[in-house]
């Protein structure tokens, strides 16, 4: 697998790749979060590409205090051959090299597939509760 920057043209794989790991949500268009994520640190949201299709992605940010983790997917007929761990090292990797000193990410509580992975490499459930709270709707007209 190769792990390069997300370019423009691999939007409709990246699309199609989230909806099949089942990461999109009615809530949140994935067109917008692309373009949302073009605007800032463009170079931290990656692609895993193998034999020339987009198989994995992940999308990293560093605010000055935490890095985080958004939209790791890999394939399903790729997963379990470690293509989700190397996609987690080159994040890391990138912002360690931004002097980030953790990285903090969220799991949906329903999905204990993708709890066990990130145990098995390193991360551990914080004792917090997750605020959130929408402030600009993808709902609206699309433009």
């Amino acid at each position: 697998m190769d792990i390069r920057i997300f370019d423009v043209s691999d939007e409709a794989a990246v699309v199609s790749l989230w909806e099949r790991c089942g990461l999109t949500r009615a809530w949140n268009d994935p067109h917008r979060d692309i373009r949302r994520k073009l605007e800032v640190q463009a170079d931290l949201f990656l692609v895993g590409v193998i034999e020339g299709r987009v198989a994995a992605t992940v999308m990293a940010g560093y605010e000055g205090h935490r890095g985080w983790i958004n939209y790791l997917a890999v394939a399903p007929d790729h997963q379990g051959q470690g293509y989700g761990r190397r996609m987690m090292e080159e994040a890391e990797r990138r912002l360690i090299a931004l002097g980030c000193p953790k990285i903090n990410l969220l799991v949906r509580s329903t999905n204990q597939r993708a709890m066990g992975f990130y145990q098995r490499i390193g991360y551990s459930a914080d004792e917090v509760v997750s605020f959130g709270k929408r402030i600009v709707s993808d709902d609206e007209k699309k433009g």
